[in-house]
């Protein structure tokens, strides 16, 4: 179910980015590529990828991505920090307007106290400078499932970031509808004080 579902997803982000002309970049590191991957599968996706950046180590994700040791001696490369560092050096170091960046356990091994196997954390990135982060634990559900559940998840938010910030527009045109009825009332109230000065003669 997996495989069908990020295919379908693939294909459709891929038609939405092309539709608003819009490309994207991933920077991975439990998925080895699997995102860019599920991507390019698809006939035509060269119109709209611009490249992947695959981040095993944390020295790759520093000198690729500009991911700061600080950040990774403070939090750890399977961290909310780390992955938005990531999406944002993606999206700096690549022409794209979208990014999206993975890191987590996908085990079997791999898990230190607080961070079990299955989990990832995701980060993605527009060039309008929405961020968005996802935690996800998947829990010990086999390394190719961790890794597959992965790839689902940061096309979902590659779409999310795609379709754009909707809530704004009719915020906007709400308040310029608004506008004219606020200005004619104390208009009218105005014209109605105006006989009052003559008593004072």
């Amino acid at each position: 179910m997996t495989g069908s579902e990020s295919r379908a997803l693939a294909r459709s982000l891929l038609d939405l980015c092309r539709m608003r002309k819009l490309t994207i970049a991933t920077a991975e590191s439990c998925t080895g590529g699997l995102v860019v991957g599920a991507l390019t599968d698809i006939p035509g996706s060269s119109d709209v990828i611009d490249r992947g950046f695959v981040t095993y180590s944390n020295d790759a994700k520093r000198a690729m991505l500009g991911v700061k040791a600080s950040t990774l001696e403070a939090f750890g490369a399977v961290s909310r920090e780390t992955a938005t560092q990531m999406a944002v050096g993606a999206l700096e170091r690549a022409d794209a307007d979208l990014a999206v960046a993975i890191t987590g356990i996908a085990g079997p091994g791999g898990a230190t106290p607080g961070k079990p196997v299955g989990l990832v954390h995701f980060a993605a990135a527009a060039r309008d400078g929405r961020i968005i982060h996802r935690e996800m634990r998947f829990g010990a559900i086999g390394r190719s499932a961790v890794r597959e559940r992965s790839v689902v998840e940061a096309l979902k938010m590659l779409m999310e970031l795609a379709r754009g910030p909707q809530v704004a527009k009719p915020r906007r045109a709400a308040a310029t509808r608004l506008r004219p009825r606020a200005t004619r009332t104390p208009r009218g109230h105005a014209v109605k004080r105006r006989p009052r000065p003559p008593t004072r003669g």
